[in-house]
């Protein structure tokens, strides 16, 4: 064979390689679950997103699943620009439908995940026929109820809601008892737990401040989240810029720049990549100029 020709050839195999690499810079985490955008610090994908986010989302027939200790709820939304998540839980009360018998989830995070997750300040929890002795009432009646309004939403417009029609509720007064709907933030309690706080029900909505609705039928029912990480920004953006997706390493907890066949501990123009191809380029000359000796040295005979 021709060494004019072997030149030729591995040249365009040094090409392909090397385009093989310019082109490896593929999102390595799924994007999307139905209509909604997976980005960081979320993740669906082992390593992806941030470590304190992990198995935290699922999509299961393109229904984005939210899952911590207290249950699973359905994502209605993600907000990157404010950083929160909305979500419904199946088994919560709202204006036209109670749900009882404690077969609500509540919300009740793990200790470890709550320095990146809660309910915003505005989101409002409505806890239904709990026990008189609920730890929510312990001391009532001298001891002043943690029940109040929330983002100028209380327990006596809920009162009002269709939902309410099958049972007579009971307002507090001189014996008659705590009430059968108490209203709180999530700071005041940490975690709406139904079978520890001896309820039978909860709702929770939360306030789309400026705005104003004129009453329960109109609130938003669901459980507005906060999240929250800091500290990473930069390192995401770079890795972002160079076509690759933030993420981390499963062993170490360390921040990791995936991209695409192989994770980089900064972006993914790195040296990595540049030494990934000089090797590359290396092997192939050397190949090429060692198989063009053996045909000079053997040339191919001819009959």
């Amino acid at each position: 064979m021709d060494c004019f020709l072997l030149a030729l050839l591995f040249i365009i195999l040094h090409t392909l390689v090397s385009v093989g690499y310019s082109t490896s810079h593929i999102n390595a985490c799924r994007s999307f679950c139905g209509n909604l955008t997976i980005d960081y610090p979320f993740g669906l994908q082992t390593g992806c997103g941030h470590p304190g986010f992990r198995e935290l989302l699922f999509c299961i027939n393109d229904v984005l699943m939210f899952h911590i200790s207290s249950g699973s709820y359905r994502v209605l939304d993600i907000d990157y620009t404010y950083q929160f998540l909305l979500l419904d839980d199946p088994h919560m009360s709202t204006c036209d439908t109670m749900v009882l018998q404690g077969r609500g989830n509540g919300f009740v995070v793990e200790e470890w995940r709550a320095p990146y997750l809660n309910p915003t300040p505005e989101n409002m929890f409505m806890l239904l026929k709990c026990s008189p002795e609920s730890p929510l009432f312990q001391g009532f009646p001298g001891k002043h109820l943690p029940c109040q309004n929330v983002s100028g939403m209380s327990c006596q417009e809920y009162y009002g809601c269709p939902a309410w029609n099958m049972f007579g509720p009971k307002h507090v007064g001189p014996g008659l008892g705590p009430p059968e709907c108490c209203a709180v933030p999530f700071e005041a309690i940490k975690a709406v737990n139904l079978s520890k706080l001896d309820c039978q029900g909860y709702s929770s909505v939360y306030s789309l401040a400026p705005l104003r609705v004129a009453g329960p039928d109109e609130w938003s029912y669901g459980i507005q989240v906060k999240y929250s990480v800091q500290g990473k920004e930069a390192f995401c953006q770079t890795c972002g810029a160079t076509g690759g997706s933030c993420g981390y390493d499963i062993d170490q907890n360390s921040d990791l720049c995936m991209c695409g066949s192989w994770n980089s501990t900064s972006n993914c123009d790195s040296v990595h990549s540049a030494s990934g191809r000089r090797r590359w380029s290396l092997i192939v000359a050397l190949a090429g100029f060692v198989i063009c000796k053996v045909s000079w040295r053997y040339p191919i005979r001819h009959e």
